[in-house]
């Protein structure tokens, strides 16, 4: 059985700062990682992404990005950055470890893999995030389907699909940002949407709309909700008449109260009122050749990528999530009683780099003390 105070489970963005801050403590860990690369996310999305987050609230703790870096962060640029951190900071992940289940055993952590290996840990970090797990929806009639069918996780570029008329479903970020690369790379380019969307710019009158809501956070919400309903009107518009309904709910009070991340828009507006980018209603069944939409309208596709997010799923391998979870099935806090942590899992306040960066050093302090005090958290 192999021993360690903290145990940390994932080596993206979120386990690469927890392992950060307490290496930097002088605290002893293990940082598990089911692939065979830190930030394995990362290195694999697709081509075109950049943070949609500017670069002073993005950064892992005690390194700041270097200065040349461009305030939106390519995703190249990024793994770069994350792999110098490793080297920066001593971190040595063990690879190809996926946890199959953690267990509370005494006042230890029992936590096994799936190659049989075993751990006992004072303490375990779960780093897994939001997207461990794609979210694939069934339709009716796809397996009549002659084009080809794939999820956003496997996309790479909209120079796979130059010269196909391609159907991406859902408009979330990567949706939204999909769609806008095959357009540009000389695909016709779809969007199915099901709902109502809260579309946001990226960048309002010179200045990113994170720093913006930065400033203004000192403002009640009653306030600044109203705000932000006013840019949106502003820079986005009415797209009702393109396809697009804004839900009656200020873009920040649906992250809050429904943990529902507004799209930031990238150029995908001004090329759905251009004409460039159809949308479409919510698909009802696949065809031979396409879909059939919900208001009965048929089209034929070459292909359809499904923009349908992802699920956290720890429940997966944590056995007891007695009190865990919060209305969205994710951890309502970072710090839970018994050594069980949780970094990465929101992105309700100032976004989820930022907030890696903040509750990693909340869990950090907190195991700090723990061991300080010679007792297990």
């Amino acid at each position: 059985m192999n021993t360690a105070p903290t145990l940390i489970i994932g080596a993206g963005p979120a386990g690469l700062a927890t392992a950060g801050r307490l290496r930097k403590a002088g605290l002893d860990f293990i940082l598990l990682e089911q692939s065979n690369q830190i930030a394995h996310r990362w290195q694999n999305h697709y081509e075109r992404l950049h943070l949609h987050t500017v670069k002073k609230y993005s950064d892992l703790p005690f390194m700041p990005f270097p200065e040349e870096y461009p305030n939106y962060v390519p995703r190249k640029q990024l793994v770069e950055y994350y792999e110098n951190y490793v080297q920066e900071m001593g971190i040595k992940p063990v690879f190809e470890s996926e946890v199959t289940s953690i267990r509370k055993e005494g006042n230890s952590w029992i936590t096994k893999t799936h190659t049989g290996d075993v751990y006992k840990s004072e303490n375990v970090v779960i780093c897994t995030g939001f997207n461990r797990i794609p979210f694939r929806p069934q339709f009716e009639n796809e397996e009549e389907y002659n084009g080809q069918i794939i999820h956003s996780r496997d996309y790479r570029t909209g120079k796979d699909f130059k010269g196909q008329k391609v159907l991406v479903v859902g408009m979330g970020n990567t949706g939204a940002e999909l769609a806008l690369d095959l357009q540009e790379q000389g695909a016709t380019a779809f969007l199915s949407v099901r709902g109502e969307v809260n579309i946001v710019p990226r960048d309002f009158n010179g200045r990113s709309i994170q720093e913006t809501k930065a400033l203004l956070s000192f403002l009640p919400n009653f306030i600044s909700d109203p705000l932000g309903r006013l840019v949106q009107k502003i820079a986005i518009g009415n797209l009702e008449k393109y396809g697009i309904k804004t839900p009656n709910v200020a873009p920040a009070k649906q992250l809050r109260e429904f943990g529902k991340t507004p799209v930031l828009d990238l150029g995908t507006v001004a090329e759905i009122k251009n004409g460039n980018i159809k949308v479409l209603p919510d698909v009802a069944k696949f065809t031979k050749n396409g879909i059939v939409f919900k208001n009965e309208e048929e089209q034929d596709f070459s292909a359809v990528i499904l923009a349908t997010g992802y699920r956290a799923k720890v429940e997966d391998f944590l056995e007891d999530t007695t009190g865990i979870f919060n209305e969205f099935q994710l951890p309502k806090q970072p710090i839970f009683e018994g050594g069980l942590y949780f970094v990465g899992f929101d992105a309700y306040s100032s976004g989820l780099l930022d907030s890696i960066k903040r509750n990693s050093e909340k869990v950090a302090d907190a195991v700090f003390r723990n061991s300080r005090f010679g007792k297990s958290s």
